[in-house]
């Protein structure tokens, strides 16, 4: 018996993914125009999708995988994020990014093997160092509360036998060249990645053991003891389809009020010249997460591919059930970015911002992934609870593994969560959720 799933909405992203579009032009790949056949596919091209795809050239052998992106590569949400592999906790709905010891120990775990595996694909791909750079990340605090933040956070850390290093208001100083953070947190294992080149190398690595289609959405799937999955110009037809679509789990009908879809914004500025670099001073490449998770995350990119020296700021919150935001939204928000980067970067001022974009997070209410099997050989790899780069790649790996019955410690681990927690209704959820943002703001002052 055949059950049909129309997908109710695709992915529609407002303004440009800025890391992709300062690389040079990318390789495209088709899109699909055909009737095919495969054992396996891939649905998304993400941090998510390219793992499982990975995963299965791996342990398959000759069986066909195909994968679908529904855009262009790296020109959603995976162009789009702020490029921190993180290793240690980071719970967005945390004051300090903690959550519970037990859980925390847990995590760490999990992530690292993600990690792990992304350090493979990098060093099979042939990846340069600013592609993936195993730096370590800072956490950096402009006030009291903020450092107060950052001291209850490394006693956290003891407390879990994690390694971290304090710095003193010069040290950030001589490693950012800016005079705004009072204090620092270095932790050592966290990995940073210019997230549009990773998945691009990664896909073109990829390419000779997985057919990639673009601009490939699949729009409706007859699940039955073979799926077929609809493109508008084409089909697929397989044993076995993992969604690794993160919030769009939804538009294929299942996870029905139970995920959150919040948006964050960023900004990056145009390529800096050699005076305007000099006069910055610091080191040519890093990134500094905010002490208070509502606050701003900076990056500075030297020049990768000719896309020159830039600053990107990033900050604001906002909880879009549509998973859409309009033109007008992001005008609204990039004010914040303007305010953030004068004040952090006041011998820069006049260099304008050239890339504006918005992004889409995946959240559950209980910061559990939306993982399993849906249907029969239909499997889930979504929600990555704001860690795209990290916990996409860890649902990637582990949808494969489940669907091979390939069980092991982490894939018990990862099982273990519980299902994501119902929502309330709307309008109290959205009202109530971008309201709570909003206090969140105006309470880490000057971290935003």
């Amino acid at each position: 018996m055949t059950k049909t799933i129309n997908v109710r909405r695709l992915p529609r992203d407002t303004g440009p993914a800025g890391w992709n579009s300062i690389l040079p032009p990318a390789r495209t790949h088709p899109e699909l125009t055909e009737d095919i056949r495969a054992d396996w596919v891939v649905v998304g091209g993400g941090f998510a999708g390219m793992a499982a795809a990975r995963r299965l050239s791996q342990q398959v052998g000759n069986e066909r995988v195909v994968l679908l992106e529904a855009g262009r590569l790296a020109h959603g949400p995976a162009g789009r994020n702020s490029g921190f592999m993180i290793d240690l906790p980071h719970e967005l709905n945390s004051e300090t990014y903690a959550g519970a010891a037990e859980a925390d120990v847990r995590q760490i775990r999990l992530n690292r093997a993600a990690i792990d595996f992304a350090r493979g694909m990098a060093q099979e791909f042939g990846m340069p160092e600013r592609v993936f750079d195993p730096c370590g990340k800072l956490t950096g605090a402009a006030t009291t509360k903020g450092a107060q933040h950052i001291d209850s956070y490394a006693r956290h850390l003891e407390g879990l036998g994690e390694q971290y290093r304090l710095l003193d208001a010069g040290e950030m100083k001589a490693h950012t060249g800016i005079d705004f953070y009072q204090k620092g947190l270095y932790t050592p294992g966290a990995v940073m990645i210019q997230p549009a080149a990773f998945i691009r190398m990664a896909a073109e690595g990829l390419a000779e053991r997985v057919a990639i289609y673009e601009q490939s959405p699949v729009v409706k799937m007859d699940l039955g003891d073979e799926h077929v999955l609809h493109t508008p110009q084409g089909r697929v037809r397989a044993r076995h389809v993992i969604l690794a679509v993160n919030g769009h789990i939804q538009s294929f009908g299942f996870y029905p009020r139970q995920l959150l879809h919040v948006f964050t914004y960023a900004s990056m500025s145009r390529a800096l010249s050699a005076g305007e670099a000099a006069r910055l001073g610091g080191t040519p490449d890093w990134g500094v997460l905010p002490a208070d998770p509502m606050g701003t995350t900076v990056r500075r990119v030297s020049d990768l591919m000719g896309s020159g020296d830039r600053v990107t700021v990033r900050n604001r919150f906002t909880l879009n059930q549509s998973m859409e935001i309009s033109e007008r939204q992001l005008r609204d928000v990039f004010k914040a970015h303007d305010r953030a980067f004068a004040v952090r970067f006041p011998m820069l001022d006049g260099v304008p911002m050239e890339h504006r974009w918005g992004g889409r997070l995946c959240l559950s209410w209980n910061s559990v992934p939306a993982f399993g099997e849906l249907e029969s050989r239909v499997y889930s790899a979504a929600c990555q609870n704001g860690l795209g780069t990290v916990k996409g790649t860890l649902s990637g790996m582990m949808a494969v593994d489940l669907a091979l019955g390939q069980h092991s410690v982490l894939l018990d681990e990862f099982m273990g969560y519980e299902a994501p927690r119902r929502l309330p209704p709307e309008p109290f959820l959205s009202v109530g959720a971008n309201l709570t943002m909003r206090w969140k703001e105006w309470l880490a002052g000057i971290e935003l």
